[in-house]
């Protein structure tokens, strides 16, 4: 049983129109800019936001060790620390702990 070629003339413009609503619906959701790649820039964007969060609280650390060697607030004790470092010396009566470097 064939159909009319009238009756295939009224389907064209619907299986079009729905092919070109699955293609955009398609890349809706997987292309490029789509949702699956706006979920994955999001859970990116919370990693970096982390690892911001651990950069700022290590700068905060190393800036307060630093406050402490400026002139101005000068600290004896971190003056002494950071001599027998550069130097590699201990008093005699000092215990040393090796660690290893990191």
């Amino acid at each position: 049983m064939k159909l009319p070629r009238i009756r295939l003339r009224y389907l064209v413009l619907p299986v079009v129109c729905a092919a070109c609503l699955g293609y955009f619906a398609h890349h809706t959701i997987n292309g490029a800019r789509g949702l699956v790649a706006y979920q994955e820039l999001q859970a990116e964007a919370r990693q970096l936001k982390t690892q911001i969060a651990e950069v700022q609280a290590e700068k905060q650390k190393l800036e307060a060790r630093v406050s402490l060697l400026r002139p101005e607030s000068l600290n004896r004790d971190m003056i002494d620390e950071r001599a027998r470092i550069i130097l590699n010396l201990a008093g005699e009566n000092e215990i040393t702990i090796l660690r290893e470097a990191r």
